[in-house]
Order: C-alpha cells, then structure tokens, then sequence
C-alpha cells in the first residue's frame, strides 16, 4: 500500500470520516461497527458510546499504537465493500460521494471497486466537492447525453441544482443556434427552426400527419421546457426557484431526451 495511505491520519480527517462511516441514521449499525473492527484487528475499547464517536476513539488508539493508518483504511475498504451493498446501491453511492470529499484532503481516492488510489490532495471545501457527485452519478445512470456534461459540468458537481437545470435547458437553444446558424432565441427560435411549412431541422420525414404530429409534437416539448423552467428561473431569484435533486433529474433527463432526439437531424 502506498507511504501517503499508511502515514497516521491527522485527528480532524478521521473525525470528518467516522461522522459519515458512523452517522446517526445512515452510517454503519452498530453491530456492523463491532464486526468489521474485530475482522481488521483494531481493539473496540468504547462500544457503548455514540457510533462515531467509538469508531474515532478505535481509530486514534490503534494509529498510536501503530503508528500507521494501515488498519483504519482497510477498515474503509471492508465498510465500503461493493457487495455489502446489493440491494442498497442508492446508499452506497451516497456514502461513497461523502467519504471521497473528506478522503480528497488527505489525497486518496476509494473507487467502485472498494479499492483505494491516489489522488491529488484538495485544498479547499470546493475543490472537494468537484471530486465526487452523487447527483452525477444519478445522471450517469440515466445515461443522460454528453452535451449535459459539456454545458453545465461545474454545477452538476458541486450538485447547484439550481444553476445545473439552467444551463442544461440553455444547452438546448446553444445547440440548435449551433446546427442551423439562427441567432434567435426561446420560442423565436423553436418557431423558425421547426416551422411546419418550411423547417430548418426535421426530426422525421414528415411525409404524413402522424409525422407531422409527431415533429410539432417535439417542438412543443422544447416550447414547454423553456416557458416552465428556463424562463422562471432566469427571471426569478434562486431562493424563491425550489429545485431538489429529484426535480432536476427529472428535468435534466427531458433535456437529455432532446438532445438525442437532436443528434439524427434531417435537413430539408
């Protein structure tokens, strides 16, 4: 294992880490606690005290004893077993987004696979938060298309749900000025791309009503995006804009739906 994972780990990283690992209603049972501190060999000498707080107190003695964060990290490595998680992933890339910001200011890294690696040491709260998003992940899952990553990565990873739904709608207008060299904008520009008697961009071949339907159709959802969500929150201050994470992923995949829609354009 690499010098900088086996040197002692200062106080307040350990703290920052038993307040995830031990949290009071989504960290380990304490029955967990007691398991895997007895299978890496590290003495639980405080069991009846708060769950974090015990786990610290096991951590501290056992690095003064052994002068090495050797044991505390395989500790993680067995708390953030993949497979202890089968029928909770939800959970584990909760825990697992939490953990890699308090691990980037000690320069480590746990992956998906419950293995650890180096990384470059964060400096500030910011910094650590761009390392790890579980709102990303989320996305990633969908399989959302790339332009949402092109357009609003900063905010998706500091999980700015706000400002992430923003500039992912605003992607859509950017993209189609980009495809058809109309500088409009909002409805302006949806009304002269996909004008019915003379489209700049068809989605089908509109040869029949149902493609006809089907092409209006999809301009409308564009339409719809910009009236319901781009246009308030552009307009409107963010504290009176409530956007949670379940909303804006719901958002964010019709953005996505778009875009592909978008990447097979017929032009006239």
């Amino acid at each position: 294992m690499d010098n900088k994972i086996r040197k002692p780990l200062q106080p307040y990283h350990l703290e920052g880490i038993c307040k995830i690992i031990a949290a009071t209603e989504e960290g380990l049972k304490g029955s967990e606690i007691g398991k895997i501190l007895r299978d890496c060999r590290i003495n639980d000498h405080s069991p009846t005290i708060t769950k974090w707080q015990r786990l610290y107190n096991a951590f501290i003695e056992c690095q003064n004893k052994e002068q090495s964060s050797y044991k505390v990290i395989v500790f993680l490595c067995h708390a953030m077993q993949p497979s202890r998680y089968l029928k909770n992933s939800e959970l584990y890339h909760s825990r697992l987004n939490d953990l890699n910001k308090q691990l980037s200011f000690i320069g480590i890294e746990l992956t998906d696979t419950g293995k650890f690696r180096a990384v470059e040491k964060a400096a500030t709260l910011t910094e650590a938060e761009l390392r790890a998003s579980h709102f990303k992940h989320k996305l990633e899952a969908r399989n959302v298309h790339p332009e949402i990553f092109k357009y609003c990565k900063p905010e998706l990873l500091t999980e700015n749900y706000f400002h992430a739904v923003f500039e992912s709608i605003k992607s859509i207008a950017e993209r189609i000025r980009g495809m058809t060299y109309v500088h409009a904008d909002g409805h302006d520009l949806i009304n002269v791309v996909f004008a019915i008697s003379a489209p700049l961009l068809q989605i089908n071949r509109l040869q029949d009503i149902n493609d006809r339907n089907e092409h209006n159709g999809f301009a409308n959802i564009i339409r719809g995006l910009f009236s319901t969500i781009r246009n308030p929150t552009a307009h409107r201050p963010k504290f009176t804009f409530d956007i949670n994470e379940d909303y804006a992923l719901d958002v964010i995949t019709m953005v996505s739906f778009v875009h592909k829609k978008l990447d097979n354009p017929i032009y006239p």
